[in-house]
């Protein structure tokens, strides 16, 4: 099969990783996918083509806003594909019902708006798939989409020397309410007995928000004098390329999702690039959901409850917790490779 993705590429956000293993992973298994657009140099994984009379089908990649596809030529590809060859991934979880969790993070402002952009879903695409084992509306089909690529996979060190203590890589990005409310003040209890801490990616410094992003401002809340107080080194995000290897300076990496995805059960592209890596992933969702994803040894890694001492607990025991990494990763490559993934993709494009 010739599958064409079509997104708003991001070198330091969102599904490009993914992307990038879709095409060798594709490659390994005879199907030709590629991501629609010219070569880009800062993409330098990624097949590009803009071959639509060679394509298959079609797969638009929705993260958040649709403006990206002013830019492109798409009355080119929707005459070229027929709408039951062309379907949508709802990353963001945005064809559903309104939610909104806790009053504060939400995937539409109101019900006209989410109306309007189901209707344009419905327009643009015979079929929507959604990285979620709870889809909320009829016709949208179930597929994880992200999974876990041994390719990429750092081995540990015999000594290994780490720069920091704890790493938290991601953007903030409807992240503070719980980072404020539950990391940070369990880190504050235990903060002179852990070494440095970084949190890596846009907007923890406090940087007032660009006016586009202004009607968004909740979503990019922080206090940059509690990250002083906290002694938080903040580092700039990093190109797709570079994430293992930087998630790989930390003993510990802490994953966060925000609220709405840890409701609607989204995957992310984070769930298992941070298995990849070299530390130790603490992730921050309930044992359930844990498990649900990495199998049983995923429960030991939830940071729930007593988050100050599965911290502590740790950094002060690793050798126990590389044990349990290390039966995660054999989960993650049996049930969550890619090429399980493009299979299940082909499977889902195929089936009416």
């Amino acid at each position: 099969m010739k599958i064409l993705f079509v997104m708003d590429k991001r070198v330091n956000a969102g599904s490009i990783q993914a992307v990038a293993a879709y095409v060798r992973a594709g490659d390994e298994l005879g199907h030709t996918i590629a991501l629609y657009g010219r070569p880009d140099p800062n993409f330098p994984t990624v097949r590009f083509s803009r071959d639509l009379a060679d394509a298959d089908y079609v797969v638009f990649i929705f993260e958040s806003g649709v403006q990206w596809l002013s830019g492109l030529r798409l009355p080119r590809i929707l005459s070229a594909i027929p709408r039951a060859r062309r379907a949508i991934l709802d990353a963001d979880g945005l064809y559903n019902p309104l939610v909104r969790v806790d009053g504060y993070d939400r995937n539409h402002p109101n019900e006209a708006q989410r109306a309007e952009w189901v209707g344009r879903c419905d327009l643009l695409a015979g079929r929507v798939l959604q990285p979620s084992t709870q889809p909320q509306l009829p016709g949208v089909r179930s597929v994880p989409f992200y999974g876990f690529d041994p390719g990429l996979k750092i081995e540990p060190a015999a000594s290994p020397t780490k720069r920091f203590d704890i790493v938290h890589l991601g953007h903030n990005w409807w992240r503070w309410e719980e980072i404020s409310r539950t990391l940070l003040p369990s880190l504050e209890r235990i903060r002179d007995q852990v070494g440095d801490v970084s949190f890596v990616g846009s907007w923890w410094n406090g940087t007032p928000p660009t006016p586009i992003e202004r009607e968004l401002e909740a979503a990019f809340s922080a206090d940059s004098a509690l990250f002083q107080r906290l002694r938080i080194n903040v580092q700039p995000p990093v190109p797709y390329t570079r994430v293992i290897e930087k998630m790989s300076e930390g003993r510990v990496n802490i994953m966060t999702q925000r609220p709405l995805f840890k409701q609607l059960r989204l995957l992310t592209s984070k769930y298992f690039e941070l298995f990849a890596a070299d530390t130790i992933p603490l992730v921050m969702i309930d044992p359930d959901h844990a498990e649900e994803v990495y199998g049983p040894d995923g429960r030991h890694l939830a940071l729930h409850g007593d988050v100050a001492g599965r911290l502590l607990d740790a950094l002060q025991h690793p050798g126990r917790y590389r044990e349990i990494v290390t039966s995660v990763r054999r989960h993650l490559e049996e049930h969550h490779s890619y090429r399980k993934r493009v299979e299940e993709l082909v499977v889902a494009l195929n089936t009416a």
